[in-house]
């Protein structure tokens, strides 16, 4: 699945996709300049779809185009990064990805 839309819930601090009644989320908190990614679930039947992915690239140039620092604290988006060097810069310093 390519170019799933995307919406920001500022209001739940969150990001979702729905797919055919499944979801996909990334949720994290925002403390001034920083955005600390703090969970990533996606729906079992959306599973193996490359939507977390989609949604980890997302929140990830979110974050790039506001000139956030990223703190990630979620796994998935802290493996996603480990496998996206490009990303790293965005990271706060002191945390390895």
């Amino acid at each position: 699945m390519d170019n799933i839309q995307i919406s920001h819930l500022e209001d739940q601090r969150k990001f979702v996709t729905i797919i055919s009644e499944h979801k996909g989320v990334v949720e994290y908190l925002q403390v001034a300049n920083r955005i600390i990614f703090t969970h990533t679930e996606v729906d079992v039947a959306l599973e193996g779809k490359g939507i977390a992915s989609q949604l980890a690239k997302h929140v990830l140039e979110y974050a790039k185009e506001k000139g956030y620092e990223v703190m990630p604290l979620c796994p998935y988006i802290a493996g996603y990064i480990s496998r996206h060097p490009e990303y790293k810069p965005l990271v706060m310093s002191g945390i390895n990805v």
